[in-house]
């Protein structure tokens, strides 16, 4: 999956200026930034985020541009930002940010910048949807009113019932050319939508609801500015993790570093494939959760893991740090070994173990040494590996 994020901002927020002083919600400032930066960095720190799209007023593009450049000199979100001018209506926002998306997109998110406390781990939830087929994922709350519809004369002509109805938020997610084909069809046909959902609803396509988050409110009324004041989210907290495996060599496996075949490489003696590397980054991963060892989670008692690929064991650690809501921003790992010669393989080391941890390739280190002769690895009976992975995790609630 090859995913972006349209972030749309071009509102013109008329409701809630008149109590802000003027000033559009969306550039109303929370934690020393404007709303719509948050959003830009809750999504920025989502692994499989390639890039983002702010839509922006194009009456006032000039300034939120400027604005834009001020926030990234304070604070370099790590991906590509693109910036475009929005339309008059919601949708032709959101049509302005479809166009602007590399051609290497196929998957996107689409997420109000009036909806600056979207957590992580909602986000996650709509990806792994989207990931498991489904061509639109939504957040939803269940409706705790009762609801009415009403005739022209505002009497009631039902009252629908509740449990099968539920409130819908943002960020929504959508296979792309889906949201595209269901763009073009409201465009054709001239039918003006609320979401992106209900044009992919139109299209006849299914749209799958995930849990949404009560927290995750909307900026629309002058009294919901009293959110931005009282919101006191405490910033994450810096953790970091160590792991160190070794293995012998021998009889065994075939040498393989991040999954990364060895060729001419002596053969490791382990249960698993005997992927030293990501054994080490595995515990590593574990430290920062807190979550004790490899060996616990994954014994070499245990049948089911007799020459399991290590990187299965490493996804599994990384969807438990994702839902613990862990963000991952680094990994430092040394490989020891006399034989064999780790260099020329470096490069693919380095990318393979940053597509299995989502981080960049810039925020993955790989280094190698010898131990000049001394030691076991020195004497050529074995290879050990060292790595340090740093995160963020949310702070506790009770500090």
């Amino acid at each position: 999956m090859h995913l972006w994020a349209i972030i749309l901002a071009a509102g013109r927020g008329e409701r809630l200026a008149r109590a802000a002083a003027g000033e559009r919600k969306q550039f109303l400032r929370h934690g020393g930034a404007p709303l719509f930066w948050r959003s830009a960095r809750t999504l920025a720190r989502i692994p499989e985020m390639k890039g983002l799209i702010l839509v922006l007023p194009p009456d006032d593009f000039d300034r939120a541009t400027a604005l834009v450049d001020e926030c990234e000199a304070a604070e370099n979100l790590g991906l590509p930002l693109h910036l475009t001018p929005g339309g008059a209506r919601r949708q032709d926002s959101v049509a302005a940010g479809l166009s602007v998306l590399p051609r290497a997109c196929d998957a996107v998110l689409v997420h109000d910048s009036a909806r600056p406390f979207a957590s992580p781990a909602l986000i996650t939830r709509l990806i792994d949807a989207l990931a498991a087929g489904s061509p639109a994922v939504i957040p939803g709350l269940p409706v705790t009113d009762t609801v009415k519809r009403l005739n022209a004369d505002a009497t009631v002509a039902e009252t629908p019932d509740r449990a099968r109805l539920v409130a819908v938020q943002t960020p929504q997610a959508f296979d792309l050319d889906t949201l595209r084909r269901a763009h073009e069809l409201a465009r054709r046909e001239q039918i003006e939508a609320t979401d992106d959902a209900m044009l992919v609803e139109r299209l006849g396509s299914p749209v799958t609801v995930v849990p949404g988050e009560i927290s995750n409110v909307k900026i629309t009324n002058p009294e919901d500015l009293a959110l931005l004041a009282d919101a006191k989210t405490p910033p994450p907290v810096p953790v970091a993790g160590y792991g160190y495996d070794v293995h012998r060599y021998g009889p065994g496996r075939p040498m393989v570093l991040a999954g990364v075949p060895m060729p001419g490489a002596p053969q490791v003696i382990a249960h698993s494939d005997g992927d030293v590397l990501l054994h080490a980054v595995t515990d590593a991963l574990l430290g920062c959760l807190g979550g004790g060892d490899i060996g616990e989670h994954f014994p070499d008692t245990d049948p089911r893991f007799d020459n399991v690929a290590s990187s299965i064991l490493l996804a599994h650690v990384v969807d438990q740090a994702r839902a613990a809501g862990l963000t991952l921003t680094h990994a430092d790992v040394t490989i020891v070994a006399q034989v064999p010669k780790i260099s020329p393989h470096k490069a693919q080391i380095r990318a393979q173990l940053a597509r299995m941890l989502g981080l960049p390739e810039a925020s993955v280190n790989v280094k190698a040494t010898t131990e000049e002769g001394l030691g076991f690895t020195g004497e050529k009976k074995g290879i050990k590996a060292v790595a340090l992975v740093s995160a963020l995790k949310p702070a506790p609630a009770n500090p």
